[in-house]
């Protein structure tokens, strides 16, 4: 059973010796590694690429879709230029470049480009495409450069005190009253006369997707940054994003962060234990589940705001909001009954060429309100197959290496926590929305792929050593 699992995750794959076998890695990678040798750009192409990957983070509340499209595509761009000027030498030290999440990530683009060939509004899907692609590509850029774990703190240092500052304004926002740009509460509900706060994103919700992975991040970096100072000023990013999420009240939202620091929670005492008494070993996790749920509880009960927005989950049809989400999702059924292989193609230009065709009255959408459903319409079940698939590669990969960190006592643990409980709260969120889509999120969620990836480490086999070896000898002579 082991071993299938091991199979279907990919962790037995011979990454290293398709590498070494692959005419296409071969023939493309270092194409022109000769003009690298001698250009002095490039001498600086590690700095570089982590200058670009910290524009799209630091100006991405700030700015219009627009301007975040071009600092990807100079992502992108430069992303090729690297690839093309690698080291064609094979170096087991560098092979870990290569990781079975790079592979999904390729198939699920290979399957988006198919769909997009094959959509009933190509043009518009390949719009969609457009963005997809640089979204993956970022993902490579920043897998390769935070295998360094100089780069890895900055990157997430950036996105921390960018974090800090959206929510300081969210909380501003919240103290002296904003207005709404949309119609975000029922207005039969008892939260009409509150205060959703949005900060420089607009949105309520994309703003809590956006503040979810910052309020992981800032809560592992009280265990990851070493001195007093950095640790105290993590504990004020984590009760200052976490009061800005919460007074976005984002059902989806609330239930993400719940969710991801429940796994924060988890991941700390496995990581933690070895260091724990016998007692504590076998009750901390059972202690631990037991007062999260009287905690949640207990808000639950005695919050009147929680208590008012909790239960309107459950409302069905009775909450303005459920019931419009609700009528979306029976149109895109449909859509996906009729397209049910490869979809109508990726991006939410194909999707607003196709949804009106199947709309209930009075129910426009941008989107599916659910990540399962949107994939599912753009690009099948198969991109759907797929896509969860990458999860689940994605997810033992993490936590492999997460074992492995464990047995070192690596404070490199804490930040991989964070990227895996991120990913888990941010999956969540999006069970019932869509703002996973939107760049400010959708650049956050490949940084904590990326934060995955970049931890895997290969395990060098004989053949591997055997190629080093000849390579010396070869360079010897």
């Amino acid at each position: 059973m082991n071993s299938v699992w091991q199979q279907f995750t990919l962790s037995s794959l011979p990454l290293q010796e398709w590498r070494r076998a692959s005419y296409l890695h071969r023939s493309v990678v270092g194409l022109f590694s000769t003009w690298r040798q001698g250009s002095w750009l490039m001498q600086w192409s590690e700095v570089l690429a982590t200058l670009l990957v910290s524009l799209v983070f630091a100006l991405a509340p700030f700015v219009s879709n627009d301007l975040i499209g071009v600092l990807l595509f100079a992502c992108a761009s430069f992303w090729v230029l690297l690839t093309l000027t690698d080291e064609r030498r094979y170096e087991p030290e560098r092979a870990n470049t290569l990781t079975p999440i790079h592979l999904l990530v390729l198939l699920y683009w290979g399957i988006s480009t198919v769909a997009t060939a094959l959509s009933p509004v190509k043009a518009a899907a390949f719009v969609g495409w457009q963005k997809l692609t640089l979204y993956l590509v970022l993902f490579a850029l920043a897998a390769r450069i935070l295998r360094s774990p100089r780069i890895r703190s900055w990157l997430i240092t950036l996105y921390l005190h960018v974090a800090l500052i959206v929510s300081i304004y969210g909380l501003q926002q919240w103290f002296y009253g904003a207005n709404a740009l949309a119609t975000w509460v029922d207005t039969q509900s008892n939260l009409t006369r509150i205060t959703r706060v949005y900060s420089y994103l607009g949105n309520p919700n994309l703003l809590a997707g956006y503040l979810l992975p910052a309020v992981v991040l800032s809560l592992v970096a009280v265990f990851a940054w070493q001195r007093w100072v950095p640790k105290l000023l993590a504990l004020t990013m984590f009760v200052v994003n976490s009061a800005c999420l919460v007074l976005t009240f984002s059902r989806g939202g609330w239930m993400g962060l719940l969710v991801a620091i429940f796994a924060v929670l988890v991941l700390l005492v496995y990581v933690l234990s070895v260091h724990f008494p016998a007692f504590w070993r076998t009750w901390s996790l059972p202690l631990l589940v037991g007062g999260v749920a009287l905690l949640l509880t207990g808000g639950v009960l005695f919050v009147e705001p929680i208590r008012d927005r909790f239960l309107s989950i459950f409302a069905g049809r009775g909450d303005s909001s459920n019931n419009f989400r609700i009528n979306v999702w029976i149109a895109v059924i449909e859509m996906i009954k009729d397209r049910p292989i490869l979809g109508i193609g990726p991006g939410n230009t194909a999707f607003n060429k196709i949804y009106p065709l199947y709309q209930l009255p009075r129910y426009n959408a941008l989107s599916a309100y659910s990540i399962l459903l949107e994939v599912a319409v753009e690009t099948g079940f198969v991109g759907l197959a797929c896509l969860l698939w990458l999860l689940a590669v994605t997810f033992n990969s993490g936590l492999q290496q997460l074992r492995r960190l464990r047995q070192t006592g690596s404070r490199e643990a804490f930040w991989l926590i964070g990227a895996i409980a991120a990913l888990f709260g941010t999956l969540v969120h999006n069970i019932a929305d869509t703002v996973w889509y939107r760049p400010e999120i959708n650049t956050i969620w490949w940084f904590m792929v990326a934060i995955i990836a970049s931890y895997y480490a290969a395990p060098v086999t004989r053949s591997d050593l055997l190629a080093n070896s000849s390579f010396d000898r070869g360079s010897t002579n």
